[in-house]
């Protein structure tokens, strides 16, 4: 066995819901413009193909955590997204064997550095710098798919929003979602082999808006998890 010429980093994790169970991140993928009414705000059709961008499995931030405003950006965004967490490999996952690739879900925010994104966007390099940064993925726990409620275990229903200040910023559910979680696995297992420990965010409702520092961010998903990050 090699040894390691540097020191290994951190496995980068989420914690497992009422355990002290930890879930390994692989890699974190995320679909973008996947609610209608999000699309439009952005200035886009309401349904089109599902496209993907990634994070680094350490932008994960715990939940409850105080985060520094990031640097490079004056417009810094929230978007609150369910969260799936994968368990089992696939490459060209059918869309109904889908939920058997599973393990659980979360609630995560995909910070966006939206002066960054778009100014990256228009000149067609990638978002890179937009999306990926540190601290960009705060993550609630994960909940295992068998602990949810009968009517929910297939993650196309229940309420999701985000309050900045206590003030309900984004709020919508999550069959309002263009392309349901057996269709992004289906899509985005065309592309890449998913590997048990990939998460996926699954897209952000309408209302994304500007956040700055001292500002408290609290979300969740119906029956899913909440998360709470402070900006200092």
């Amino acid at each position: 066995m090699s040894n390691y010429v540097i020191a290994s980093h951190p496995q980068a994790a989420i914690p497992v819901a009422g355990s002290g169970d930890q879930f390994p991140v692989r890699r974190i993928f995320c679909v973008g413009r996947n609610y209608g009414e999000h699309a439009k705000e952005m200035g886009f059709s309401e349904k089109e193909p599902p496209f993907f961008f990634t994070k680094p499995a350490d932008a994960i931030a715990e939940n409850g955590a105080t985060i520094p405003y990031p640097p490079l950006t004056s417009d810094l965004h929230h978007e609150i997204e369910m969260v799936i967490a994968i368990g089992r490999d696939g490459a060209n996952i059918p869309a109904e064997q889908a939920m058997e690739h599973i393990w659980g879900a979360g609630v995560g925010i995909d910070f966006t550095r939206r002066d960054q994104q778009i100014a990256h966007r228009e000149k067609g390099r990638p978002w890179c710098w937009g999306k990926a940064f540190d601290n960009s993925a705060p993550m609630s726990s994960l909940q295992p798919l068998s602990a949810l409620p009968d009517g929910q275990k297939t993650l196309d229903n229940g309420q999701i929003w985000l309050r900045v200040n206590g003030k309900m910023r984004q709020q919508a559910d999550l069959s309002d979602m263009i392309w349901n979680v057996r269709d992004i696995i289906a899509f985005c297992s065309q592309a890449v082999t998913l590997k048990a420990g990939d998460l996926i965010m699954t897209g952000t409702p309408a209302g994304v808006g500007a956040v700055t520092a001292g500002d408290v961010l609290e979300g969740g998903v119906e029956n899913i998890g909440e998360i709470k990050v402070t900006l200092s």
